[in-house]
């Protein structure tokens, strides 16, 4: 029986769950692919820390050239994230001859240009499975399941911290600081977790997912995204009273005048699919011509999840499946059709706003009349008796579906009111 060697960089949380899933499953994969994967080498600078797994001797090392320099080698695992070293490190693997799985968004969505031109030309592959949504298998189902289809729509909970803090607060009435403590306890988020909370991470996959749908190369910090750390318990309880939810959503539509793409806490029906997505689980909603809505639910985070996607591509690789999607993939390719990215200005959308505000005659009839003015109808308004800070009002109002560059005019000039108090809060709307 021919026998894989395989490999692994990073053998922190997620690359012991890999190494547990290679070793310990090993006759399962064994039958699945008729070869024997064999986990040879693991690089990490930590050669202490227990992982609670027992490896074989001599498998573990600090020195990357026992991997790159190894012919014998033929899949290598990166699972250091970040930027930098990861970069180099994956582009100096498949030049020595070694098609990589990564499991890292970040460095697909800043550098995937230049590691894709290096795959193809090099005849190597890069699977990444793990690197949106961790165990929803949503790369392989868009590459491969649904080509049949022209997808119209893609909305996603893709940030599982994000919607664990959110969870956090709408069933336990935890405070925004002490559902992020909690996160963080419980390994949900980072000491620093910022990339989480204020949108980057889900953006970063959105732009991943937005090149396998559409085809559409977009560099990910010109997609417009907010992030959740704007939501405060009293929108919670708004939301809640509107019959909506709020969840982070990424959201790439087809419109007639180019592909809509955006990052930002959203109010959805509480009787729909991703309203129902709890704690750290993930969800992608999926439009397409043929089939239909598919709808995707699971673990986005955590070793077993995403350690499952990563040996998944590792058995794929195995068995040429990846180096036949690979070529086809809507990814870096200069065969692309070039699909126009709509001005985030002109996507039109409905509004979640609430304004804290001084408790005086007249203040209702200025704010709407700037939202006459700026050609803004307003759906819904809601207002509390009981005072807020400095004896202000808590104001909700939402809109009717109005252009993002008019929405955010109106709520920069009724910012500068001198009866409001603090910055105004805008989320999304989905109906």
């Amino acid at each position: 029986m021919e026998t894989i060697k395989v490999g692994l960089i990073g053998f922190g949380t997620i690359g012991a769950g890999v190494a547990k899933i290679l070793i310990g499953k090993q006759d399962q994969i064994t039958k699945a692919t008729g070869r024997q994967i064999e986990l040879v080498k693991i690089c990490d600078k930590d050669l202490t820390s227990d992982r609670s797994i027992d490896l074989p001797s001599g498998v573990l090392t600090d020195n990357l050239s026992e991997i790159l320099d190894n012919p014998d080698i033929s899949i290598a695992i990166e699972l250091i994230g970040g930027l930098e070293p990861a970069r180099s490190f994956v582009l100096n693997l498949m030049k020595a001859g070694k098609n990589v799985i990564t499991a890292n968004k970040a460095l697909l969505a800043n550098h995937g240009a230049e590691l894709f031109s290096a795959a193809r030309s090099l005849n190597r592959t890069i699977a990444f499975e793990a690197a949106v949504c961790g165990g929803i298998p949503i790369i392989s189902s868009i590459g491969t399941a649904l080509q049949a289809n022209r997808i119209e729509s893609i909305k996603a909970i893709c940030n599982g911290t994000s919607n664990f803090i959110l969870s956090q607060m709408e069933e336990k009435g935890t405070d925004y600081q002490s559902a992020v403590r909690e996160a963080q306890l419980l390994g949900y988020a980072e000491a620093n977790p910022s990339m989480d909370v204020d949108g980057t991470d889900a953006t970063q996959k959105l732009a991943i997912l937005a090149q396998l749908a559409f085809g559409a190369e977009v560099d990910w910090k010109s997609i417009s995204k907010a992030g959740i750390n704007c939501v405060d318990a009293v929108d919670i309880r708004f939301a809640k009273e509107l019959s909506y939810r709020i969840r982070l959503i990424a959201s790439a539509q087809q419109s007639p005048n180019g592909l809509e793409l955006n990052v930002s806490p959203t109010l959805v029906p509480e009787s729909s699919p991703l309203a129902q997505v709890k704690d750290a689980f993930n969800a992608v909603q999926i439009i397409g011509d043929s089939v239909g809505q598919v709808f995707y639910q699971g673990l986005g985070a955590g070793q077993h999840p995403t350690a499952s996607a990563v040996c998944s591509d590792v058995i794929d690789t195995v068995l040429g499946r990846t180096a036949i999607t690979f070529k086809t993939l809507k990814l870096w390719n200069d065969q692309n059709e070039k699909v126009v990215i709509k001005d985030p200005l002109t996507i039109y959308g409905r509004s979640y706003l609430r304004f804290c505000v001084k408790d005086q005659p007249g203040v209702l009839a200025e704010i709407a009349s700037i939202f006459g003015k700026c050609n803004i109808s307003i759906a819904a308004m809601i207002q509390r008796e009981e005072p807020a800070l400095d004896h202000c009002v808590q104001m909700i109002i939402m809109t009717h579906a109005a252009p993002e560059g008019q929405l955010r005019q109106a709520v920069e000039i009724i910012a500068q009111f001198p009866f409001v108090h603090g910055t105004p809060i805008r989320l999304s709307v989905q109906d």
